[in-house]
């Protein structure tokens, strides 16, 4: 079942629309005309929509989707270029624009929801550094990924936060030093994105692996993908000890309990609505 928004409900006019699939929370970036652009409204737009969908216990799985012919080009080059005329040369704006998409970006991480990139087209600078920010992304044969920022005297430098965390220290720095194009192949290959899929399908393909995802329980989702970031950064003794608290945890929740017994006692488990 397909719902949206009520009034209550509704996003920030900026150019971003939330609808439900059942448990999948999709959200589209809606303004193709700008390629969508990551302005200061869109990036609030986005904080707003992850905040609401982290409050939600019905979304089990989030896809990050856009129309047009680019997932997205980025930070809005000439909303920040209009702001050079300030009296402090615009100094405040860019620090208020970049610290606010940090922030975006984070939340995304920090999301109880697993969350899924569809990308049809260009993902570039901000836009590339959504991708690699999300737990997944699915790219259509026809999307293109760079960093491209040093081409015009601007080095990708929080882009390159998330960037180096999905890719090996190699490939990211080939992508920030060079600003290159690389194909959705490419991208899959060095692990920027999980697959390649048919141009078009992308979107379609996300949402299937979403409903997948959310059949598994909900506290065991959440629980996991917290770990699994939290671990990421600690050294190997730190994370074996870190994981090893949560999978006893983890063990005595409900859910562990009637999926072990289920398990042995070869039938469907029943999940907890928690």
């Amino acid at each position: 079942m397909v719902t949206t928004l009520t009034k209550d409900q509704a996003l920030s006019p900026a150019p971003l629309r939330r609808r439900d699939d059942g448990p999948v929370a999709i959200l589209t970036l809606s303004d193709p005309q700008r390629r969508n652009a990551l302005s200061l409204a869109t990036i609030a737009a986005l904080q707003q929509a992850f905040d609401a969908i982290a409050a939600d216990d019905k979304a089990r799985v989030v896809v990050l989707a856009a129309e047009g012919p680019a997932f997205s080009a980025g930070h809005d080059l000439k909303e920040l270029t209009s702001h050079r005329g300030d009296d402090d040369g615009g100094r405040a704006f860019f620090e208020r624009t970049f610290g606010s998409c940090a922030t975006m970006m984070q939340a995304i991480v920090a999301l109880p929801q697993p969350v899924i990139a569809a990308v049809e087209g260009v993902a570039t600078a901000a836009g590339c550094q959504m991708v690699a920010a999300c737990d997944l992304a699915i790219a259509g044969e026809d999307a293109q990924f760079a960093t491209p920022g040093v081409n015009i005297g601007l080095f990708c430098s929080t882009p390159m936060v998330a960037l180096s965390r999905n890719v090996s220290r190699k490939h990211a720095m080939e992508m920030l030093l060079t600003g290159d194009l690389i194909e959705a192949g490419e991208a899959a290959r060095i692990g920027l994105v999980n697959r390649m899929v048919p141009k078009g399908t992308a979107l379609s393909e996300a949402i299937a692996l979403a409903h997948k995802i959310a059949e598994k329980p909900r506290s065991t989702i959440t629980l996991g993908k917290r770990a699994f970031t939290r671990q990421l950064e600690m050294p190997l003794a730190e994370a074996y000890a870190h994981t090893s608290r949560v999978i006893v945890e983890n063990m005595l929740h409900a859910d562990a309990a009637e999926g072990v017994c289920a398990f042995i006692e070869k039938r469907m488990p029943e999940w907890s609505k928690r």
